[in-house]
């Protein structure tokens, strides 16, 4: 009866000890032991559990494979490091050797090579007769030892932000996005939008990329513009090179003097990313979460969305205000309105969680009342 009061106690223990250690998520089989001391001193407890209690069993309270184990025990009778690597040399010889190694890392920091990109420098290695590796171990080693090549980008320095104005219809951006639709056909929507408030001015869509279209939106937008009552200087437009913008109806509006054209350039700051940032926005928020059926179906959609972006939805750069509201001057207020609902929001929370109480809170204030 000793015995078993006794077994009953050391099974709870072992119990207590398998839950504690899983109920703060640390098991074996999820975890590496890279220092070879942790396995080593492992395997000695292992090894003397084994004299009272079968190995499976063993392995199963510390939920360690029996793969693991004997890989880590063959790896201590042979003297080899149980610590973890890459690879050992002696099981896996193709390995690359130290001077292998130390022939890539002066390769890779070498000022020389950085013109060099690291796929083509590991075939010019084996050109000079150097190294005889592939680019994949190139960029592998690369990786893991964390070396750097001298490949820092000096000039021009990156700009991080395009081209701003500081009041409307002073720059205007213009592009066509196309959709490949459910029945099989295509459609082109076209767009114009105001750089200083990323309002949308007008928009077309249609079956085809029609030259003459684009003069049309272009006069489209400029009447949206004066009925805003805005009787400014003439805007000039960002164009991408094609013919739908280069044509004689749009050369025409130039030469009356409503507008100039500026062709977009590849870098950030004078490109079209304004009007690229609604496309993507406007297909991955909206548009290609509904089915596009047809083109009338696609028209809704985007006048539904376009109308939710000129009028309802904030946007972030403008401190709570929508497009509309910057182009026509109407939310000068809201920004300072949003800080002071901010800061009274946050005060009344502060107030509300003091003013509440836990359970425990609620039982020792009874147990202190009733003493």
């Amino acid at each position: 009866m000793k015995l078993e009061r006794r077994l009953q106690v050391v099974t709870a223990i072992m119990l207590l000890l398998i839950v504690l250690i899983r109920t703060f998520r640390f098991r074996i089989d999820y975890q590496r032991l890279p220092e070879g001391d942790g396995k080593k001193r492992l395997i000695d407890v292992i090894d003397r559990a084994r004299k009272v209690i079968p190995l499976r069993a063993v392995l199963c309270i510390l939920s360690l494979s029996a793969t693991r184990y004997h890989s880590w025990t063959r790896s201590k009778v042979s003297d080899c490091p149980v610590d973890d690597q890459t690879s050992c040399p002696k099981t896996n010889s193709n390995q690359l050797t130290d001077d292998e190694i130390l022939t890539m890392r002066d390769m890779v920091t070498d000022p020389g090579y950085r013109h060099v990109s690291t796929g083509v420098l590991a075939i010019l290695a084996q050109r000079l007769g150097k190294l005889f590796a592939s680019p994949t171990t190139w960029h592998r080693y690369i990786r893991e030892r964390n070396w750097l090549r001298q490949r820092k980008r000096i000039h021009p320095a990156k700009p991080k932000l395009g081209i701003r104005t500081n009041s409307p219809n002073l720059i205007w951006h213009i592009d066509t996005t196309i959709f490949r639709l459910l029945d099989g056909t295509k459609a082109y929507l076209q767009a114009v939008i105001d750089n200083y408030s990323r309002r949308i001015l007008a928009w077309r869509l249609g079956p085809k990329l029609e030259p003459v279209a684009t003069a049309t939106l272009l006069v489209k937008a400029y009447e949206s513009k004066e009925s805003a009552g805005d009787s400014s200087k003439p805007q000039s437009v960002m164009v991408d090179g094609g013919v739908e913008n280069f044509n004689e109806a749009v050369s025409k509006l130039v030469t009356d003097g409503l507008m100039s054209l500026i062709l977009a350039q590849t870098d950030l700051t004078y490109s079209n990313s304004l009007i690229e940032a609604f496309w993507r926005i406007l297909k991955s928020q909206w548009l290609f979460i509904n089915k596009l059926n047809n083109i009338e179906t696609l028209r809704k959609l985007v006048e539904f969305y376009v109308d939710q972006h000129n009028r309802v939805l904030p946007h972030s750069a403008f401190g709570g205000q929508t497009p509309d509201e910057m182009y026509f001057n109407t939310g000068a207020d809201i920004p300072e309105k949003l800080a002071v609902g901010r800061k009274k929001a946050q005060e009344a929370r502060k107030e509300a969680n003091r003013n509440l109480n836990c359970e425990f809170c609620k039982t020792e204030r009874l147990m202190a009342v009733n003493e």
